[in-house]
């Protein structure tokens, strides 16, 4: 009985001693979560999502004689799907001819008055010159027949000689006004008929140049390539019933795609930190095991405010260094922009940094013996680790979690603060 009583004793105790244990390390591994201090190249980016485009691209454009015919806006009536693959002088698209109609129908009303008065004065001034040429001959005749009748009067009385003199002068003198009259009524003539002319064939050109322009209404491509539309002002795209202005009649873009771009956006707060020439990694969302690399090329200086947004954002373009037959324009990629590197340094999460007021920064570091909190001078930091310029050493542990009933301890202050 002794022996049975010693071994269920035995066996409490083993019991006990398991529990025991299994708590105590259950609660340690549920407090202690620590993490070693990092050393080596500390990198900090701004990371980003943009859109590919193609750096350099033929435009497509539509006729360059809207402003002319006075057309502000015209509808893209049928356009390719994005995407298409298109020859040179292939279809693209239609645009939208129902006002250039209504306007080559006004213009050839004008042109068909313009010929009717074009003939009326023709005729006029026709029928007006024949008539004042009919009176120059039959006042040359009246001039003749006087003098027939002064040569006739020689024995005639003085009084009858003198009537036959002044009927010659009047003769003579109306002969002469009619050739003067002649000569004003024949360049009236021709100024009519310049006058005339001018505005048929004003009216003829614009005719022949707006049907000529509507014939330009169906758009070709100019060169070989992919068809890419174009975005408004507000990020949309361009496509069937959009429409183009007079002064920036594109309708879509043929993009070279051996060099492309990403065009991103960044936070007012950060731009600060992005500067031409940056390296820059990116990644593609369609293709997530592909890796490229890029350069800034360009930053903004003047913010904009996105459509949907209330923060103001910076436009930033990034160059894309590889070349890659899989790139597409409008393709998702998320950029990260190394804004600074900091060779050998020491760094930790920032969740194992703690505050004291707004003058103090400390870790609660695990050494050999004990638990301490200590202070830490901190340097740069990135989204997730910051780095430690003293204070901490490389490889020692630091607590990502507060140590249970070490808040009240105090701060293991670095030699310079407590001087």
């Amino acid at each position: 009985m002794n022996k049975k009583l010693i071994i269920s004793l035995l066996a409490l105790v083993v019991i006990a001693i398991a529990f025991f244990t299994f708590r105590g390390s259950g609660t340690t591994e549920s407090v202690e979560i620590m993490t070693e201090a990092q050393t080596g190249e500390f990198v900090i980016a701004i990371t980003t999502t943009g859109e590919l485009e193609a750096k350099n691209a033929i435009k497509i454009t539509g006729p360059s004689g809207l402003r002319a015919a006075r057309l502000w806006n015209v509808k893209i009536d049928k356009l390719v799907d994005e995407g298409t693959v298109v020859s040179k002088g292939d279809f693209v698209a239609n645009l939208d001819a129902s006002e250039l109609s209504d306007r080559i129908r006004n213009v050839d009303n004008e042109y068909q008055q313009s010929l009717s008065q074009y003939t009326q004065t023709k005729l006029d001034t026709a029928l007006t010159l024949r008539q004042s040429r009919d009176e120059l001959v039959n006042l040359e005749f009246a001039v003749e027949e006087r003098k027939l009748v002064l040569e006739q009067s020689q024995f005639e009385p003085p009084a009858t000689i003198k009537q036959a003199e002044i009927d010659l002068s009047k003769a003579e003198r109306a002969f002469k006004q009619a050739k003067q009259n002649y000569i004003l009524k024949k360049q009236k003539a021709v100024a009519q008929m310049q006058e005339a002319a001018a505005e048929l064939s004003e009216d003829r050109v614009e005719k022949d140049f707006l049907i000529e322009l509507r014939q330009k209404f169906t758009i070709t491509a100019p060169e070989d390539g992919m068809v890419i539309y174009v975005r408004e002002y507000d990020g949309s795209k361009k496509a069937e019933g959009a429409s183009i202005g007079a002064w920036d009649p594109t309708v879509a873009t043929l993009p070279d795609l051996s060099t492309m771009i990403s065009t991103t956006f960044v936070n007012e707060v950060d731009i600060r930190k992005v500067a031409k020439g940056q390296h820059v990694n990116i990644g593609l969302d369609a293709f997530p095991d592909k890796k490229l690399t890029g350069e800034v090329i360009y930053v903004a200086n003047v913010g904009e405010q996105r459509p949907n947004s209330d923060a103001k954002v910076f436009e930033v373009k990034v160059e894309i260094n590889e070349s890659d037959t899989t790139l597409r324009p409008a393709m998702s990629t998320v950029n990260e922009i190394i804004t600074d590197v900091v060779p050998n340094a020491i760094y930790v999460p920032l969740e194992s940094v703690f505050n004291q007021g707004d003058s103090i920064s400390y870790v609660y570091k695990k050494t050999a013996l004990e638990t301490i909190k200590q202070e830490v001078i901190l340097g740069k930091a990135n989204v997730n680790e910051v780095v430690i310029e003293k204070g901490v050493e490389a490889g020692e542990k630091v607590f990502l979690i507060a140590p249970e009933g070490m808040s009240s301890e105090d701060v293991t202050l670095l030699k310079s603060s407590q001087l």
